[in-house]
């Protein structure tokens, strides 16, 4: 199988743009006959489908924010009966309901085939073992790079997460050649091959992260001590998931795929950005049957680059996302929003009003969550049992609703500092 579609990624702009419209006004259609939020939200702009006549009419639809997602849970915003749905998936969202997205047959098919596309564009082939490393489920990076592997011909390892040993052991035995990680999880798992003292023993070729920020460094330090080519990736499960925009072997900027999805770049007052112009990343998506979105804030931040790649692809590239436009971290993956953080601990009486978040990369490359919680005058008894209670009691009720474990330090009311301004609830201490 050859997943080399030159047709598609070295297509003339002229003629992109002639199939992004025609996609666009088949999606905006569907959206407003299918989907009761969007019919509504057109119909309060005074906007109908035939008033898409040129690409430049879609910054006058409507945008779509995550908030809309977890508005319409669990399936409102779907444009297909749910029989025609097999599959979903879902992300964590701003409070304790996650953001749930849905597949139709067609849809995995168009998923699984721009995955392969990536894979192929960093040097997959049907000959590569590749070696999944990342949760299986909910999360959209487990299932829907396991699916482009097998699509593009590879023979997929579903490894899925934790036992590092035992990871590494596979890799020796089956002989893997391909990687797929959060860039966190490979410093860890480079390191710990490196203490076992089998480093030389593998066979990695091509290592391919994303879920959450990295550097350059980082980068150079896995190529180094993995002997490979890291190559970054970037998706979010509300645009199907992994493979919306990936690197090619030139490492500069990633492709992002424009037959599937309209790209602008806003600021914050929502208006377009110019080439090289940092701004907040808005999708729509183009070739999405069961849940197409309109003018998605996606939340992440980074600039289209102007200049050809020399590897001959026409799609427009992102430069490596700069952070986020909202108050979200990507720890190991895992979407984290201080306000699900303070939901939490306002709920519970023995703490105060003030917390703050510590984020840091450890030095097994782990991303590691701290966090300082000021106790209300009434809890502090200072019983050690009592406060080795509260503590637990409070790192269990935040792992439930964060799926992540974190430290919780207790501190008496008055420690953390106050500001006039907007408090400093995060600290983020990676190198990005």
């Amino acid at each position: 199988m050859n997943f080399w579609q030159p047709k598609i990624e070295t297509m003339r702009k002229s003629d992109l743009q002639d199939l992004q419209l025609r996609r666009l006004k088949d999606t905006v259609k569907r959206a407003y006959d299918n989907v009761p939020f969007y019919h509504q939200k057109m119909k309060d702009l005074g906007m109908k489908p035939g008033d898409v006549t040129s690409l430049g009419d879609a910054g006058a639809l409507p945008e779509t924010k995550k908030g809309d997602l977890r508005d319409n849970y669990p399936f409102g915003l779907f444009a297909v009966p749910k029989s025609e749905i097999v599959r979903v998936h879902a992300s964590s969202g701003t409070t304790g309901k996650p953001t749930v997205v849905g597949y139709t047959a067609k849809d995995l098919e168009t998923w699984s085939a721009m995955v392969a596309r990536d894979l192929t564009m960093v040097g997959c082939t049907k000959d590569d073992v590749f070696q999944n490393a990342v949760n299986y489920g909910f999360f959209t990076g487990g299932l829907g790079i396991h699916y482009g592997i097998e699509r593009m011909g590879a023979m997929a390892v579903p490894s899925g997460t934790g036992s590092t040993k035992r990871q590494i052991e596979i890799m020796i035995d089956f002989g893997v050649t391909a990687l797929h990680c959060t860039p966190s999880y490979a410093l860890y798992l480079a390191e710990t091959a490196i203490d076992m003292g089998v480093a030389d023993d593998l066979s990695l070729k091509i290592g391919c992260f994303g879920a959450e920020p990295w550097s350059d460094e980082a980068r150079s330090e896995l190529e180094e001590m993995l002997n490979i080519k890291a190559y970054d990736s970037y998706g979010l499960s509300e645009m199907f998931g992994p493979g919306v925009a990936f690197e090619c072997q030139e490492q500069n900027g990633l492709h992002i795929w424009e037959d599937h999805f309209l790209v602008e770049i806003v600021d914050p007052e929502g208006g377009l950005c110019a080439p090289g112009e940092r701004g907040e990343l808005v999708l729509t998506s183009l070739t999405k049957e069961a849940m197409p979105l309109i003018r998605y804030r996606t939340g992440d931040v980074t600039y289209t680059m102007e200049d050809d790649c020399p590897c001959g692809r026409t799609s427009v590239k992102l430069h490596r996302f700069l952070g986020r436009a909202d108050d979200m971290l990507v720890v190991r993956g895992i979407n984290v929003f201080p306000s699900q953080i303070e939901d939490v601990l306002l709920k519970m009486p023995e703490i105060g009003d003030y917390f703050q978040v510590i984020v840091d990369r450890k030095r097994h490359g782990l991303d590691e969550i701290a966090i300082k919680v000021e106790m209300s005058n009434s809890a502090f008894t200072g019983e050690l049992s009592d406060l080795a209670r509260l503590q637990k009691k409070v790192e269990s009720e935040l792992k439930s609703v964060m799926k992540i474990r974190s430290k919780i330090e207790l501190v008496e009311k008055g420690t953390l500092p106050r500001t006039e301004g907007k408090s400093k609830k995060i600290v983020d201490l990676r190198e990005i």
